[in-house]
């Protein structure tokens, strides 16, 4: 881009708007960006782009990926980003939608995002039967043992995927939980093709659950929308049944994230 130009672009972009446009350029692509793709996209000389992700990186807003050069979403924005779906008129009409396929179901429905170290429970409506597994919102469960978080590790790219099951030994939870990165892997796949994840007694003994995705505009995946219940009244299969009217919730609230 010629000098004068980005000099111009630069003059066009209010100065108190230059890092809310970085940090939402950073979003919208989903994955690690470079100085030099924020400077062809933004139109911000370098130094004021590097010092904009100094600023964010500082704050906590942004944070520097393994290769030292790129930057993903931190911690601040993270947060940002789940009280903002939290709010309250988007969090009736999700949660309507949720007691919905709950009462359909008959089963306890959960909906969770993504965070560093695992799945977040953002909501959640209860079973009505007296026998139910407590996990509160706020909970935050493994990726690699989880219905919530196998389905969220099947919507990795290759690398980034590698650079999570590579990051520390799989912990063993129960005698059910897979524990080889390779079998993992496996089951990841086998996810990607049917739309689904399954945890069959993986993460806690007694209790099975299925999860599927939350699309944001991009089609990607913001959220997963999943069902448990104990094995003693619902096995993984008959938990399976319910497939249908869980995608269907789901896609309900893709839908009703896109419109906002």
């Amino acid at each position: 881009m010629p000098e004068d130009a980005t000099s111009s672009k630069e003059h066009q972009i209010p100065t108190n708007l230059r890092l809310l446009r970085i940090l939402e350029e950073v979003a919208r692509l989903g994955v690690s960006v470079k100085p030099a793709d924020l400077i062809d996209t933004i139109g911000l000389p370098k130094p004021t782009i590097h010092r904009l992700l100094q600023t964010a990186e500082a704050e906590g807003f942004l944070q520097r990926d393994m290769d030292g050069r790129s930057f993903g979403p931190g911690d601040r924005l993270r947060a940002l980003a789940v009280n903002t779906m939290s709010s309250e008129r988007i969090r009736t009409a999700r949660l309507a939608i949720m007691k919905a396929a709950a009462e359909e179901i008959g089963e306890t429905i959960n909906l969770a995002t993504p965070d560093r170290e695992g799945m977040t429970y953002l909501d959640r409506v209860e079973t009505k039967w007296p026998l139910r597994i407590q996990l509160p919102v706020g909970t935050q469960v493994p990726f690699h043992c989880t219905a919530s978080g196998k389905m969220y590790l099947s919507s990795l790219r290759p690398a980034t995927l590698n650079g999570v099951l590579s990051a520390k030994p799989l912990e063993k939870l129960t005698e059910q939980t897979t524990t080889d990165p390779e079998l993992l892997r496996q089951e990841l796949t086998e996810t990607r093709e049917r739309g689904y994840s399954q945890d069959n007694e993986e993460f806690m003994t007694g209790m099975a659950a299925i999860a599927v995705p939350i699309l944001d505009p991009q089609n990607r995946m913001l959220a997963t929308l999943s069902v448990h219940a104990p094995v003693m009244r619902c096995s993984l299969e008959q938990i399976v049944d319910f497939i249908r009217p869980l995608q269907q919730a789901a896609a309900k609230l893709s839908d009703l994230n896109q419109s906002e």
